[in-house]
């Protein structure tokens, strides 16, 4: 089984996170989920609300998805012998961008994309963030050339996707999932024959 480090950080876009860990889960990968202090307040923001009873950050549980404390430095994609497949950040604050492109891991979420770079393994960064200063460029351009992949959540438009935010949604999340090496199907694919 194939396990996935999600990270959820305070940036707007919790809608990103919650979808991706759904279709991991989907795709029978065991997903472990670290969201920030933040990124808790976000998604009473911009979530509907839970019903009476629904546990986990996003309300739901599930038998391969393990919810770590910010500060839980015990978890096992901590340490890079770990057996971990990939990692996203989703969505990813420009803090927590600097943080990675700086080597500063002082929370679990940092410490985990800081393994993923150093063992060379698959760390996904989805900033949200606009306008974008030079800083914000520079720090971005960092992680990249340490190893990580960013993909900005950007709008499609060649998938005539109407006016469905789902839609909006699913076309980041594949882009995601491509590079984590999980197969979907969440939009028509670009082809010759178009």
């Amino acid at each position: 089984m194939r396990e996935y480090v999600v990270g959820v950080t305070g940036a707007s876009g919790v809608i990103l996170a919650r979808r991706l860990v759904g279709l991991l889960l989907e795709s029978g990968a065991k997903v472990h989920l670290c969201a920030s202090r933040a990124a808790k307040l976000v998604v009473h923001e911009e979530l509907p609300p839970r019903e009476p009873g629904q546990k986990g950050f996003f309300g739901f549980e599930h038998e391969h998805l393990t919810e770590w404390a910010e500060r839980d430095f015990n978890a096992p994609f901590a340490s890079g012998s770990a057996p971990i497949a990939g990692m996203a950040v989703i969505p990813c604050t420009m803090s927590t961008v600097g943080s990675i492109a700086h080597g500063i891991s002082d929370n679990l979420l940092k410490r985990a994309a800081e393994v993923m770079l150093k063992e060379r393994r698959t760390l996904v960064v989805v900033p949200r963030e606009a306008p974008l200063s030079d800083i914000h460029l520079e720090n971005m351009l960092r992680i990249s050339k340490a190893g990580a992949t960013v993909i900005p959540p950007v709008l499609t438009f060649y998938q005539s996707p109407g006016d469905s935010v789902q839609e909006q949604v699913d076309f980041v999340v594949s882009r995601v999932l491509d590079h984590l090496g999980v197969d979907n199907a969440l939009f028509r694919r670009w082809s010759t024959n178009d």
